[in-house]
């Protein structure tokens, strides 16, 4: 894989030359917002007329909107799919009767949204193929968002072009693993110009792809920094699932979902400005340094959708990159929900060695835009195990901190280092963390980093420490050997 500092071209055409000589595969090119990119590279690889059958593209709003319908907005998965299913079946209607037994028909489109000349906006697109794998099978499809991450326009429209070539050579020719296909899609551009942020496969060419695997492997393999999954657990679009709300974001590992991550979210809702309205709560898990696999993975996400919450999966460790990411999908207020222990990674000066202003340079771009940090409570015995901590007592807690083990204790109560006791105040005192009461006592006693053991080992009394409906989902799915 190219980056984006290396010339592009040799390969993007003899993929296209290929699929041109290739005469079993005949298509139709629809591409709105951009130009026609990626049939160019068809028409100027040669033997085009072995492949394309039709190109077109509709610029006018009211022109295409006459042909696909009326979307809600212009660059979304409802308008792509609206292109697919009009290219595809005229495509069958009309060549089906003569050409249908020796022709894999496919039908490609994109719309797109170039960075304005006011550089106002972030360049995005839908891209997609629904195609068939044989002749006369039933089609498959993949759709694909793309962030466009060249500050130029022209550059843009040149990546969109080559992930296009890529996504039609990998379709019909590159299908053997889900890596294969996600890696052949940033062929020749590379992750500095191109994020794919989204696929969805479907259709029997793609029976061994698991949608939610594969939005997992998108994060592993750097394509993105993030993927959401909804509350019925299947992987949705950010851009259009957060679209101006308003977020409210606890972070967890979830082994399993606990009573102590509902009662975060809980609380810190009932602490936002008019008792949480127009508020979408989710959680958030971070897998850059999470070495369980896709399986385990996916079952924690099913025990988050067991709750009907969202849940954003990301790579970076760091919560300054929060705020930046949500930025990009939503104009709302970004609320974040943390734990005492939280407070060790926020202050732990290890995580920022790439950050020229370290942990103040952190703070100041977590904190910007009016993002606020709600800081959950801690019974005084479990923080006294959490002073007790090396890393902990080295960031934050000074060696003497003498902690009341039947307290309750809120991040208005606590001890700070000298180090950091100013920076933290700073904080407190201009409301970037916010303390929250009224935690449930039964959910504050949750161990939620053991439950996953304690399940394994079979310890009695783990089910009085999560939710109803997820000990029912992990008994049913007997997760952890249960």
């Amino acid at each position: 894989m190219l980056d984006s500092s290396q010339d592009v071209g040799a390969a993007t055409s003899r993929k296209a030359l290929t699929i041109n000589l290739d005469r079993s595969a005949y298509g139709a090119f629809a591409e709105i917002g951009a130009g026609q990119e990626v049939v160019r590279h068809f028409f100027k690889a040669g033997g085009a007329s072995g492949t394309v059958a039709k190109s077109m593209s509709a610029y006018d709003m009211r022109v295409s909107d006459a042909i696909y319908g009326h979307p809600r907005r212009y660059v979304s998965r409802e308008r792509l799919e609206q292109m697919l299913n009009h290219e595809y079946g005229l495509l069958v209607d009309r060549l089906a009767p003569e050409r249908g037994p020796q022709t894999r028909f496919f039908a490609f489109a994109d719309t797109v949204a170039t960075t304005p000349h006011d550089e106002k906006g972030q360049g995005h697109s839908w891209i997609g193929i629904r195609f068939q794998s044989e002749p006369l099978s039933p089609p498959s499809e993949v759709l694909i968002h793309l962030r466009l991450w060249d500050k130029d326009a022209n550059r843009q429209q040149d990546a969109l072009g080559v992930v296009g070539v890529n996504l039609i050579h990998a379709s019909l020719n590159a299908r053997a693993s889900v890596d294969e296909f996600l890696l052949a899609l940033v062929d020749e551009v590379g992750v500095k110009r191109v994020e794919v942020e989204f696929a969805h496969f479907s259709g029997p060419a793609f029976n061994a792809f698991d949608n939610r695997a594969t939005a997992l492997r998108l994060v592993r393999l750097g394509l993105t920094d993030a993927v959401l999954f909804g509350p019925e657990g299947n992987p949705e679009v950010p851009s259009e699932y957060l679209y101006k709300k308003s977020v409210l974001v606890a972070r967890g590992t979830f082994r399993p979902v606990s009573l102590v991550n509902e009662d975060m979210l809980a609380c810190a809702m009932r602490s936002l400005p008019d008792a949480g309205k127009d508020v979408l709560p989710l959680f958030e898990m971070c897998i850059g340094a999470d070495s369980h696999p896709e399986s385990e993975l996916i079952d924690r996400i099913r025990l988050v959708g067991a709750m009907q919450h969202p849940l954003l999966v990301t790579r970076h460790r760091g919560w300054y990159r929060m705020p930046a990411y949500f930025r990009m999908h939503t104009t709302g207020s970004i609320t974040l929900v943390a734990g005492m222990n939280n407070l060790v990674d926020l202050f732990n000066p290890e995580h920022y060695v790439h950050l020229e202003g370290g942990v103040l340079e952190s703070c100041g771009r977590l904190f910007k835009d009016g993002v606020r940090v709600m800081v959950y409570p801690m019974r005084g015995d479990q923080l006294r195990r959490l002073v007790l901590d090396p890393v902990a007592c080295k960031v934050c807690f000074p060696e003497s901190y003498n902690v009341d083990e039947n307290s309750i204790a809120t991040a208005n109560d606590i001890q700070m280092r000298p180090s950091v006791s100013g920076l933290f105040q700073h904080l407190l005192n201009n409301g970037f963390l916010v303390p929250i009461s009224g935690a449930d006592p039964i959910a504050m006693a949750c161990q939620p980093r053991t439950l996953a053991e304690r399940i394994r080992a079979g310890t009695p009394g783990w089910e009085q420490e999560v939710p109803p409906a997820v000990a029912v989902a992990i008994k049913s799915l007997k997760l952890w050997s249960v």
